[in-house]
């Protein structure tokens, strides 16, 4: 079994690093691979709703990493995000780049579980948290919990390394995610998804 961790952050061992890298010990522990992808500090394109992924599953524009996070990611058996948190919200390169991974492509992930966990100096994480929490809602991925909301505070890894509530969040995540990952695999449910109505749709146009 495998949990991709996309680390949002533009600094690949800053803060977000540091969380994730305690959620990865307990999977890990479990036998379960951990499999990182950070999305870098270049430029990421926002979504412009061309709607060509229809037709592909993957995303039109290719100079960036979205594209082979999509393959990663359908690979998988689960998912955790990590960002920083910026003006109470996540890293807007972040959002960028998982608006692109899940745009029209959210049916390749459903039943894979999923969680994010965010990092702050000292505020905004739970509406950080609260939005990357609505990229698996949408995509029928069951949320993981933890022991609290998924929140570490620090500025620098050492700082994040002293809030020891914040890695023990961090740890029973993971934990979490491996007890449901194993239990899944034991009730040979993996791949198995639930029957579904057909999508309705409304835009509240009259």
């Amino acid at each position: 079994m495998r949990v991709l961790l996309i680390n949002g952050s533009p600094h690949a061992r800053g803060c977000t690093f540091t969380i994730l890298s305690e959620v990865a010990r307990p999977l890990e522990a479990a036998g379960i691979e951990a499999e990182w992808f950070h999305i870098g500090d270049g430029p990421i394109r926002g979504c412009t709703g061309c709607r060509g992924c229809g037709k592909t599953a993957r995303c039109v524009y290719t100079d960036d990493g979205v594209n082979a996070c999509v393959e990663r990611l359908c690979q998988a058996d689960g998912l955790v995000v990590g960002s920083p948190v910026y003006y109470a919200g996540p890293n807007g390169a972040l959002c960028a780049f998982l608006d692109r991974l899940f745009f029209n492509k959210s049916k390749l992930y459903a039943y894979k579980p999923a969680a994010a966990v965010v990092n702050c100096r000292r505020g905004g994480a739970s509406s950080a948290f609260d939005r990357l929490n609505k990229y698996f809602t949408i995509s029928r991925m069951p949320v993981v919990s933890s022991q609290y909301w998924n929140a570490s505070h620090g500025f620098t890894p050492e700082e994040v390394l002293q809030d020891s509530e914040g890695m023990q969040i961090m740890r029973a995540l993971g934990k979490n995610m491996a007890w449901m990952l194993q239990a899944i695999a034991k009730e040979g449910t993996a791949g198995v998804q639930a029957q579904q109505e057909k999508t309705i749709m409304t835009n509240f146009i009259r």
